[in-house]
């Protein structure tokens, strides 16, 4: 039997958070109404990474988001490609 290596993170009451704004469609939604963009993060995901952040009890300015996030699964929680060092806007 092969070996097989596991690696267990937390994501707390975060993964509900993203899932139901997933599930509501908040971030298509959002980018649905601003139309195309050439920002490297939707308008729709930085709103939910800023419910995240609201929601994660962290007590944080909203310039002080990519820290709260920067130790978070950001992929399970925001999407493929996103990264806590991402700006909505160039």
């Amino acid at each position: 039997m092969p070996d097989v290596e596991y690696q267990i993170e937390r994501l707390d009451h975060l993964g509900i958070v993203a899932g139901v704004c997933r599930e509501v469609g908040i971030a298509a939604w959002l980018d649905q109404q601003v139309g195309e963009s050439r920002r490297d993060v939707s308008v729709g995901t930085a709103v939910v990474a800023m419910i995240v952040n609201e929601l994660g009890f962290a007590n944080r300015q909203h310039y002080l988001v990519p820290q709260f996030l920067a130790n978070k699964l950001l992929e399970h929680l925001l999407g493929e490609g996103i990264t806590a060092d991402m700006r909505e806007c160039r």
